[in-house]
């Protein structure tokens, strides 16, 4: 064995599959968190607006989602919600799904699932703000 093979933290196993670290678990782990923080006053501004609103007529509430800042603190509400749910369900299938093909289509459906329904929320936001 050579020294480098010696003083490597890859197991034999990991060496011959390819496989080690992927250095993506830190940035992955930071944006949940990072998503988190954001989540945190945008859901308060969202529980008041919902009370805000509470009883409110169509024109009233069209009237308040179509605010520039109520639309986009609205959307970005939405990224950051989408963002942060598909995050916490990939690391949870990663850690209990197996095999890697299984694994990796149900990665796949739930990020797509979370994109498609990101964009019809926020289609719906812009439907009702510029209508």
């Amino acid at each position: 064995m050579s020294k480098i093979e010696i003083n490597s933290l890859r197991t034999p196993l990991g060496r011959v599959r390819g496989l080690g670290s992927a250095k993506t678990g830190t940035h992955h782990w930071w944006m949940q968190r990072v998503t988190s923080v954001a989540l945190l006053p945008l859901f308060l501004w969202f529980v008041y607006a919902c009370f805000a609103l509470a009883g409110a007529s169509y024109a009233e509430t069209k009237a308040f989602v179509g605010s520039p800042v109520n639309a986009v603190l609205f959307l970005v509400l939405i990224g950051f919600l989408f963002h942060h749910m598909a995050s916490g369900l990939q690391v949870v299938v990663e850690d209990y799904v197996r095999p890697d093909i299984r694994r990796m289509t149900v990665v796949l459906a739930i990020k797509a699932v979370c994109v498609l329904l990101a964009v019809i929320a926020g289609f719906s936001v812009l439907r009702v703000a510029f209508t």
